[in-house]
């Protein structure tokens, strides 16, 4: 009898990279977020990236990131992680576990601590020192919610479309 393989990717890496692969959907020029929902027993439930709501077009709606509010994208785009909770359709979140490529806004906070998710696992900080994200944390922290960075383990997967 054969013994099993080795090298097979560990959860973590497998979920982080389906919510990297989701951010590839991301037609923002700038930033590409992705993210992946998934069960206490590892079952993904849902997955979700940056990008504008369901009609709204992609065509029509500004990228840009500078000039007056409402000629730049933060007041049309929808998060990944709030994509991934709203693409969700079987019931609840609760106990659920979270992989983000970018730690989340106050705004995801608030709907990810509603939605039942107990666990957040990110890569990316970089706004650490933000409003944004220290009341995000703030808030996670209050909510019992755990984060935990994503520890990179510098594996390669070549992927051919």
């Amino acid at each position: 009898m054969g013994s099993k393989r080795e090298d097979y990717i560990s959860w973590d890496e497998y979920f982080m990279g389906i919510a990297y692969l989701s951010a590839m959907r991301s037609k923002d020029p700038n930033t590409q977020v992705g993210a992946c929902i998934v069960s206490q027993d590892n079952k993904i439930l849902s997955m979700g990236y940056n990008g504008f709501p369901v009609g709204c077009s992609d065509d029509e709606f500004p990228w840009d990131r500078d000039g007056d509010t409402l000629d730049t994208k933060y007041v049309y785009v929808t998060h990944s992680e709030l994509n991934a909770i709203l693409n969700y359709r079987g019931g609840s979140l609760e106990g659920a576990k979270l992989y983000v490529s970018l730690f989340p806004c106050n705004e995801c906070a608030k709907a990810i601590i509603q939605s039942g998710i107990k666990e957040i696992v990110y890569d990316s900080d970089k706004y650490s020192t933000t409003p944004g994200t220290i009341a995000s944390k703030r808030m996670l922290k209050s909510a019992g919610v755990t984060c935990r960075q994503y520890k990179k383990t510098g594996r390669q997967v070549s992927l051919e479309f």
